[in-house]
């Protein structure tokens, strides 16, 4: 099995006790030390840092226990989930969220959840063949996005899920629970030989609204179940024992992140539902209590420390991992997050939530993408129907954005709805500014599949999902071996923002015990597995 880098902080087992180190590189190392102890103790040259059981006489300052990455977090996920660390690679739509993505993460003992969102049934029914094939007995998830303007792939893609008897689902962009997410959960429920409600089908949904999270934290709505029921979808001992379990195992409160978000910050909105939480605990005495996942923002050792010091069961990362090797996206949209800075981020209509004005968070440095995607969705406001624009701005769009006659789009927007979803066809027929929406929707899906794929003469239209915790990510790695995407495996970086957040979190632990530690020695810097060993050697 492949486990997640050690980094620059790395240490090999030592066969006897060494004295206190009191030099900076010397105290970094010994807090490097995640699986042992570590003691500060006074000394003639100040305080030094040993791991090492202090003898009589010695002042001790602080000491600290263990903290390798395997104890961030909630056992309680871990074990529920089967993975060895509290961490989910979220899923980036499009297949970005690659099946080479899940599966580096699984071998690494941590849950990965594959970006299915606007992917054709076949290619998810060939990821799921390759997880079950690749990945026996190990973690692995994949993404059911709210689709409100196309229910028929959220109805279908529930279908191709329970087929396959697929047992984690991360759940995204809902507003408001459909029949179809909560027939997944219910779907897998029946009675342990214990007589407890055992839910197979994991759900952790990813919200950012206390209304929407409590929605998830409470048993399925009645008047769904009894719907599904009516039609055959469950059984009657499903519908009781929903009332018992929770919709979702897990909430993740989903901040300031890359696609879909209301850019909440995390320090605000974790607590709120945290609250919210641990109030329909009190109420509804599940035997576990709802998993309560950190994401948005999760770019760095020290938001991962502050997301778990907050009462994060897990973090989940999603920006960062589009920018490594495994991610499904293209070499040249990599390169471009590579670059990306805290500020290069804007928001701009979304694909699947069009015609509502939902807007999703992208980069914004290199590419013309949101300026263009934002005139659209001002034309449409606007217009009632694509004859309606004035001759001007429909030579305009024709010109620099569609780079196409509008009736030759068409001709593909025609080709891919018969194929996916007909009925927007036949709403379209009878309605001009739906036909606009849909022509208008083409660009937008079209930008994201040509970042995917790396289209040369289309890189000022790439469409990248991008939150701020790309640009903190690379101003951390500024310098070390990951600033350059080429080095960046997602195994790796996972391996170093847990190792480095165990770290932090050490630095924390020691400051409010009032031991404050020069900067040099208290940030942990991430280097290869095998220079960080040679050069202890």
């Amino acid at each position: 099995m492949t486990t997640p880098a050690t980094g620059g902080v790395h240490h090999r087992a030592r066969t006897a006790p060494q004295a206190p180190r009191t030099d900076p590189a010397g105290v970094q190392e010994v807090l490097g030390r995640l699986e042992e102890p570590c003691y500060i103790v006074g000394t003639g040259s100040g305080p030094g840092a040993t791991t090492a059981r202090p003898g009589p006489g010695t002042r001790v300052l602080a000491a600290l226990g263990p903290l390798p990455p395997e104890r961030l977090g909630s056992r309680a996920f871990r074990e529920r989930h089967g993975t060895r660390l509290a961490y989910l690679g979220g899923a980036m739509a499009g297949g970005i969220a690659s099946e080479e993505l899940v599966i580096a993460l699984a071998r690494a003992g941590c849950l990965g959840s594959f970006g299915a969102a606007g992917l054709l049934p076949e290619r998810i029914d060939r990821a799921l063949r390759r997880f079950a094939a690749e990945l026996p007995g190990l973690p692995w998830a994949v993404n059911l996005i709210h689709s409100p303007s196309e229910d028929a792939l959220e109805r279908d893609g529930v279908e191709l899920l329970l087929r396959h008897g697929v047992r984690c689902v991360e759940a995204s962009a809902y507003l408001d629970l459909t029949p179809h997410v909560v027939r997944y959960r219910v779907a897998g429920l029946h009675r342990g030989r214990d007589g407890r409600v055992v839910a197979a089908n994991r759900l952790i949904a990813k919200v950012s609204r206390p209304e929407v999270a409590e929605k998830f934290m409470r048993p399925a709505p009645p008047a769904i179940t009894a719907d599904l029921l009516a039609r055959g979808l469950i059984t009657a001992e499903q519908a009781e024992l929903a009332r018992y379990v929770p919709l979702a195992d897990d909430v993740t409160a989903e901040a300031d992140s890359g696609g879909h978000t209301d850019r909440r910050p995390l320090t605000a909105l974790f607590p709120a539902l945290l609250e919210t939480r641990d109030a329909v605990q009190r109420e509804m005495r599940y035997p576990v209590p709802v998993g309560l996942g950190a994401g948005g923002g999760i770019g760095t050792p020290h938001a991962a420390a502050a997301a778990y010091a907050m009462g994060a069961d897990y973090v989940v990362v999603g920006s960062v991992h589009q920018s490594c090797l495994e991610s499904g996206t293209s070499e040249p949209a990599r390169r471009m997050l590579a670059e990306a800075g805290l500020a290069d981020c804007e928001m701009a209509p979304a694909a699947d939530m069009f015609e509502l004005g939902v807007e999703l968070q992208v980069l914004k440095k290199g590419t013309l993408f949101p300026m263009r995607a934002k005139r659209l969705y001002e034309l449409y406001q606007r217009h009632d129907g694509i004859e309606a624009l004035p001759p001007e701005e429909l030579r305009r769009l024709e010109k620099q954005v569609f780079r196409r006659p509008v009736e030759e789009v068409w001709q593909e927007v025609e080709a891919y709805f018969a194929r996916r979803d007909p009925d927007q066809l036949r709403r379209a027929a009878a309605v001009p500014r739906r036909r606009m929406a849909l022509l208008f929707r083409w660009y937008l899906g079209m930008a994201s599949r040509w970042a995917v794929t790396g289209e040369a003469d289309r890189t000022a239209d790439f469409q990248v999902w991008c939150g701020p915790a790309m640009g903190a990510f690379n101003a951390w790695a500024r310098g070390t071996y990951l600033a350059a995407p080429e080095n960046r495996r997602v195994a790796d970086v996972a391996g170093h923002l847990l190792r480095g957040a165990a770290y932090t979190a050490r630095v924390h632990q020691l400051a409010l015990a009032g031991v404050r530690l020069p900067r040099s020695c208290a940030e942990y810097r991430p280097a290869p597995a095998a220079e960080a060993e040679g050069g202890r050697r």
